[in-house]
C-alpha cells in the first residue's frame, strides 16, 4: 500500500485538498501533486511521518501504519465505527488500544429507550360525579408507550426527545382508538458543577404533590456540599392535560396555569433528606381556582433507614385564589383553607434490574386545592373533582418485579373532598415493561 494513498485518504475524510497548511515533510515539495493533500493531513493529525522529518511516500506502508492513521481518522470523527476501514484493521486497531466499546460508543450517538404501561382504574365506589357523568362508569383501561430518543452532543451534554402513544379500550375510544403524540424535546447537561435542563422536559415538584407533568422552560441546579440551590423559570405547557370541564361551564383555556418561577434549596444530611422552595405561578385556575395569581410554599423531610423511610411534608397556597371559587356543590369556597399536608411511609421498592424485589407504600392527604395545580395522583380527582375545595385521604399498595424490566403495581385511593366530604375510591393497577 503505497503512501500516494494520501491524496485518496485525504478526499475520503473529507479534507480539502485544496486548502493550503504547512508542510513538515522535507520530501513532499510544495510543486508535488499530493502537496495539499499531506499536509492537510498532517495540520489534522491524521498522518505523523517519520522521526527525520520526511513523509516516505514511495515506500509501502505496513498495515500497523495504516491502522494508525484509521485510529486518528476515528478519533478526529471523520469516520464512524461502522466504516469498512475499522473492520479491515480490527486486530491492529486493538492492538492500538482502540477498543470495540469505545468504538460502539463513538458510533452510538443516539440511544433509544422506552417503556410500555398497561393500566386499568376503577373508580366505581365513588360518588361524585360531573353533571354528564354517571358516578358507576368511572372505569378505564389504557396502553401507553413512551419512546425516548437520546443524542449525545458532547460529554456534558444530552439532547432527549420523546413520542408517547396511548390507546384507549374504554369509555369514549372502547374501539382501540389511538393518539400519538410529541411531547418532550430537552436539552440537558453541565456548565461547571451546574446542571442545565432546558426546553420541554417532564417536571416534578413537592413530589408531585404539587405538579407533575411537562413544563417549557429552563432549570439549573448547584450542588454546594451535601446541599442543593435550584432554580426555575418557565410555563406550564401540557395542554393535553390542561384542558378541563366541570358541569356544564368550559374554562375556554389550554393550561391549568401560565408562567411560573420556583426556587429550591436541599440536601441530604445523615438519613435526612431536607428542601424548602418558593414557587410563583401565573393564572392558575386548576381545581376551580378562578385564573388567579398564586404562590405556593412547601417544605418537607424525609427520614430513611434500610429499607424503610418516612416522610412529611407541608404545603401553602394563596387564599385570594379561592375567592369566588364554589365547591362540587356549588357552595362559596372563599373561607376554605389554602394550605395541607403529606405524610408517606414506604418499604423498600421494585426493581427494574431484579426480579423479585418488591415494595409497599402507604401516603396519607390533606391538600387544598390551591396547594394543586397538576397532582401525580393516579386515584380519579382530575379536574373535575373536589373543586375548590382540595381533597384528602389515602392511598395504600405496592409494586413487584415479574421479571427483569417489567414490573406490577397496584393501588387503591379512598378520598373525600376536604370541605364537603365527596367521596370518590379507585383501584389502580399497572404492568410497566421497559427496554
Amino acid at each position: 500500500m503505497k503512501k500516494s494513498f494520501a491524496m485518496a485518504m485525504a478526499m475520503a475524510l473529507g479534507i480539502s485538498t485544496s486548502a493550503f497548511a504547512a508542510n513538515p515533510f522535507s520530501d513532499v515539495p510544495a510543486g508535488h501533486w499530493a502537496y495539499a493533500a499531506v499536509a492537510k493531513l498532517a495540520a489534522s493529525g491524521v498522518v505523523d511521518g517519520y522521526p527525520d522529518g520526511t513523509f516516505k511516500g514511495s515506500r509501502t506502508m505496513t498495515r500497523y501504519e495504516m491502522a494508525q492513521i484509521v485510529a486518528k481518522a476515528l478519533a478526529r470523527g471523520a469516520i464512524g465505527a461502522d466504516d469498512k476501514l475499522v473492520s479491515e484493521f480490527s486486530d491492529e486497531l486493538d492492538n492500538l488500544g482502540v477498543r470495540v466499546a469505545r468504538l460502539e460508543k463513538n458510533a452510538d450517538n443516539v440511544k433509544i429507550t422506552g417503556a410500555v404501561r398497561l393500566s386499568y382504574r376503577d373508580s366505581s365506589g365513588g360518588a361524585v360525579a360531573t353533571k354528564d357523568e354517571k358516578p358507576s362508569d368511572k372505569s378505564r383501561s389504557r396502553l401507553r408507550t413512551d419512546l425516548f430518543f437520546t443524542g449525545e452532543v458532547n460529554a456534558d451534554w444530552h439532547y432527549v426527545v420523546m413520542l408517547r402513544n396511548q390507546q384507549f379500550f374504554q369509555g369514549q375510544n372502547e374501539n382501540g382508538e389511538d393518539d400519538t403524540d410529541f411531547q418532550r424535546a430537552f436539552l440537558t447537561g453541565n456548565i461547571g458543577v451546574a446542571k442545565v435542563t432546558a426546553g420541554r422536559y417532564q417536571e416534578n415538584i413537592n413530589d408531585g404533590n404539587t405538579y407533575n407533568t411537562r413544563v417549557d422552560g429552563i432549570k439549573t441546579q448547584i450542588p454546594f456540599g451535601d446541599a442543593y440551590f435550584k432554580a426555575e423559570y418557565g410555563k406550564m405547557a401540557n395542554t393535553s392535560d390542561y384542558t378541563q370541564k366541570w358541569g356544564d361551564q368550559e374554562t375556554g383555556r389550554n393550561a391549568l396555569a401560565d408562567k411560573f418561577w420556583l426556587t429550591e434549596l436541599g440536601g441530604t444530611w445523615g438519613n435526612f433528606d431536607l428542601f424548602a422552595n418558593y414557587m410563583k405561578v401565573d393564572n392558575d385556575i386548576a381545581l376551580g381556582l378562578n385564573n388567579r395569581d398564586n404562590t405556593i410554599w412547601a417544605a418537607g423531610a424525609t427520614y430513611h433507614t434500610g429499607k424503610f423511610s418516612l416522610g412529611a411534608m407541608y404545603l401553602k397556597g394563596d387564599d385570594d385564589t379561592l375567592k369566588g371559587a364554589v365547591d362540587m356543590k356549588g357552595h362559596d369556597a372563599s373561607n376554605y383553607d389554602d394550605d395541607g399536608y403529606v405524610v408517606k411511609m414506604s418499604w423498600g421498592g421494585a426493581k427494574r434490574a431484579v426480579p423479585g424485589s418488591w415494595g409497599l407504600l402507604a401516603q396519607y392527604y390533606d391538600q387544598s386545592a390551591p396547594t394543586i395545580v397538576s397532582h401525580a395522583m393516579n386515584g380519579d380527582i382530575e379536574y373535575t373533582r373536589f373543586i375548590g375545595e382540595g381533597f384528602k385521604g389515602y392511598r395504600a399498595g405496592g409494586d413487584l418485579t415479574l421479571a427483569k424490566n417489567m414490573i406490577a403495581e397496584v393501588y387503591y385511593y379512598d378520598l373525600k373532598g376536604k370541605e364537603t366530604d365527596e367521596h370518590l375510591r379507585t383501584l389502580w393497577s399497572q404492568l410497566i415493561v421497559t427496554f
